[in-house]
């Protein structure tokens, strides 16, 4: 299963992509989703059809709850 939405948490501030309705270009999506080593950015966390990647706490408790 695809994720309509990625979420991507750099410190406060939070990148957005809807992958449905304005799907980014792969140099783009990837430069967000991977860290300096070339792999996927911790923590990540897939919520039905919402990826999150990286940490925020208020991202974080909006997405999955309190």
């Amino acid at each position: 299963m695809a994720a309509d939405n990625v979420l991507v948490a750099k410190g406060k501030k939070i990148v957005s992509f809807d992958m449905k309705k304005d799907p980014p270009d792969r140099e783009t999506l990837l430069a967000h989703l991977l860290g300096p080593t070339g792999n996927l950015r911790a923590p990540t966390v897939r919520r039905g059809k919402t990826l999150l990647v990286g940490f925020n706490d208020e991202l974080y408790r909006q997405v999955l709850g309190s």
